[in-house]
């Protein structure tokens, strides 16, 4: 069992692992334990109680977090003719077709964050779907990122446009922004998303939604959220709608 590091070990001393935290108290929390050297990405764990090996039990989405991640992505866009050009205007990084499902096909590239791609295009993207679908980058229509409305898609992506999917544990792991965002900025983030998770909830889904959420810096411990109260929160504000 490897040991953990001085600093981390400070910082879990902070954290009452047993305690369910207000999102407010766990976003200073999780500033304070925050050591490392670097700027620590702050991220959102959330178990569900849902069974992602059932198709109608699946949660999938993406939404476009209000001060974005911190992190500019690399936008790789499958197209041919004016939709190929409209992405080299809209700012891609990387545009093509065949070339570049050659390229990650016979030289294993994979130097992008996010892969946009037109529909008339998926019957190129979906021969590497081997090679992007483990590593979260194949395009999909829930996320937004089959379409061809491409300037609108690499916008939200360099925007803060962040997936959210369900792993094979039924944990949603998502990046919400920097530590050193503050508290307004996170607050703000962790609010869009997990609304948004919470609005996703499948029809099939029974029992406790939220089994369990936390939050995290890059190296830092977990803290544990109250997610009754974020759920209270949210249906809250939509009945003020």
């Amino acid at each position: 069992m490897n040991k953990r590091g001085k600093k981390y070990q400070e910082s879990a001393k902070l954290v009452d692992r047993a305690e369910l935290y207000d999102l407010k108290d766990a976003i200073k929390l999780v500033q304070e334990t925050a050591k490392a050297k670097f700027d620590e990405t702050v991220e959102l764990h959330v178990k569900l109680g849902v069974d992602s090996r059932h198709a109608d039990q699946q949660v999938r989405g993406a939404v476009v977090l209000p001060h974005g991640t911190g992190k500019t992505l690399r936008v790789v866009v499958f197209a041919k003719g004016e939709k190929a050009a409209e992405a080299e205007r809209a700012g891609a990084d990387f545009v093509g077709a065949e070339d570049i499902a050659q390229k990650i096909q016979t030289e294993g590239w994979l130097d992008f964050d996010v892969a946009i791609a037109t529909p008339d295009m998926m019957g190129v993207v979906g021969r590497i779907g081997k090679i992007l679908g483990p590593k979260g980058l194949m395009p999909n229509p829930k996320s937004g990122t089959v379409t061809f409305d491409i300037e609108q898609a690499i916008n939200d992506v360099k925007a803060g446009k962040v997936e959210y999917r369900l792993d094979k544990g039924n944990i949603i792991h998502v990046p919400v922004g920097k530590v050193s965002f503050g508290d307004e900025k996170l607050y703000d983030n962790l609010r869009t998303i997990i609304t948004a998770i919470i609005k996703a909830k499948p029809a099939a889904a029974k029992g406790r939604y939220l089994r369990s959420v936390s939050i995290s810096s890059t190296m830092g411990p977990g803290i544990k959220l109250n997610g009754a109260r974020l759920t209270e929160a949210v249906q809250a504000k939509a009945e003020d709608k």
